[in-house]
């Protein structure tokens, strides 16, 4: 009797240790998983090639979704990220072309732009009392405003000598794919190194009583914002080398991918929980989707759709893990920390999965689909106008009646969107590809 007790307690101890393990790596066990299921519906989602696409389209993301991910972990939001990309960008392109700055100083110049976004939603949040989510809001439509208004609503070519940020090192490994581990590598060290960065998690779990406990929490807030639009001007200086121009409408509705990363990834937006390797994952995870969902052919308004979904999954799986106690990213002796975890163990299990998968996708999808019937790629600039929607449907009747596969993917009026897909394309063994450029400039780099 003793034993069957003894065994009974050891099989529900494994369960929980299982339960815990994959409520605590929620994000990471929704990565391996989408990364299976995209490696058996499609043979070329597992090539080199496309991997790097999925690394360099993450980026921008990403690097948004670092700088954010300061103020969700202090219980605050940041709407006006998308908007200080684009004007920091621009502000870089027209002083170094159109006012003849020193590209060098143009660069400081745009730095110091996102810094001052950032600081103005500090001190409107934290002197002037105004909710995150308005002050930031404000923040985003003056943004978008001054970026119309210095470039005048049309794009400005971009410096060569910054360009090179959204070229590839070595002809292989892309330069935004570096800048965000550097950015990731930064944003770890942060929060679990500096004073700042604990400042952030007791601000997020108990402002009051971080504020009793002799924090200087308006001060930290303004250092926690500037942060962020550190960081949001990094990614739009990023996004436009890809472009090699500033678009004065670049990363719309950027703002909303960088908080979903954010909370895909394992941060409560109640703050004091989030850490930097999960927002990598769950920017990799929109990236991942929205890369395997164009391989696939399937619809960017039903793409939306898909993501939205997750997001949703996401929160539900952050409401789990509350209510099973269970709060990772939070460093030990702060509010929301939980029990330590095997983190060796926990990197193992993940890298075998993930080694198991990939090996599955190449067994079982080897090499890439093309050959079968001739493929060929269609960009339209955007969907939401009679005009294209006509001209899809007619290449796509006049494809089925030659026995074409013809994908036809609709960039939204995003000149990186469009990129993005292009590059998919370039991956997916297409034998032409057909653009209707978003921008002439922007395409440039694509088409080469």
């Amino acid at each position: 009797m003793a034993t069957d007790t003894l065994d009974n307690r050891t099989g529900a101890g494994g369960a929980a240790i299982v339960r815990r393990l994959l409520l605590d790596n929620g994000a990471l066990s929704a990565l391996v998983v989408l990364v299976a299921a995209m490696a058996l519906l499609s043979g070329d989602f597992l090539t080199t090639q496309n991997l790097l696409n999925v690394g360099v389209q993450a980026a921008v993301t990403a690097i948004l979704a670092f700088g954010v991910t300061f103020v969700i972990v202090s219980a605050g939001i940041d709407l006006s990220v998308g908007s200080v990309a684009a004007l920091s960008a621009t502000v870089l392109a027209w002083s170094a072309t159109s006012e003849g700055v020193p590209v060098w100083l143009a660069v400081l110049m745009a730095v110091a732009t996102g810094i001052a976004c950032g600081l103005v939603n500090g001190v409107l949040v934290s002197y002037g009392k105004l909710p995150p989510f308005i002050a930031t809001l404000a923040m985003l439509s003056v943004g978008r405003g001054l970026s119309l208004v210095i470039s005048q609503g049309s794009p400005i070519a971009f410096p060569d000598s910054v360009s090179v940020l959204g070229n590839t090192l070595g002809g292989r490994l892309p330069v935004p794919v570096l800048v965000m581990i550097a950015a990731g590598l930064v944003t770890a060290l942060v929060l679990s190194r500096t004073y700042i960065g604990r400042s952030m998690y007791a601000i997020g779990g108990n402002e009051e009583a971080a504020r009793l406990s002799g924090l200087r929490v308006k001060r930290q807030k303004l250092v926690i914002y500037a942060l962020s639009g550190l960081f949001a001007a990094v990614a739009g200086i990023v996004l436009a080398s890809r472009l090699v121009s500033a678009q004065p409408q670049a990363a719309q509705g950027y703002e909303l991918d960088a908080i979903a990363a954010v909370v895909i990834g394992g941060a409560s937006l109640s703050g004091g929980v989030g850490k930097a390797s999960g927002t990598l994952i769950g920017a990799l995870i929109l990236a991942v989707l929205r890369n395997g969902l164009n391989l696939l052919s399937v619809s960017a308004f039903w793409q939306q759709v898909v993501i939205g979904v997750v997001i949703a999954l996401a929160v539900l799986l952050d409401t789990l893990r509350r209510k099973a106690g269970a709060t990772p990213g939070a460093p030990s002796g702060t509010a929301g920390s939980g029990r330590k975890g095997p983190g060796a163990v926990k990197l193992a299990v993940a890298a075998v999965c993930l080694a198991a998968v990939v090996g599955a996708g190449y067994l079982l999808n080897p090499g890439s689909s093309a050959g079968a019937t001739t493929k060929l790629g269609m960009s339209l600039s955007t969907l939401n106008n009679p005009f294209f929607v006509q001209m899809k449907a007619g290449a796509q009747a006049e494809a089925k009646a030659e026995g074409i596969d013809l994908t036809v993917t609709d960039a939204q009026n995003d000149a990186s969107q469009q990129a993005n897909q292009i590059q998919n394309f370039t991956s997916s063994g297409m034998k032409s590809i057909i653009v209707n450029p978003v921008d002439s400039d922007a395409v440039g780099p694509s088409v080469r």
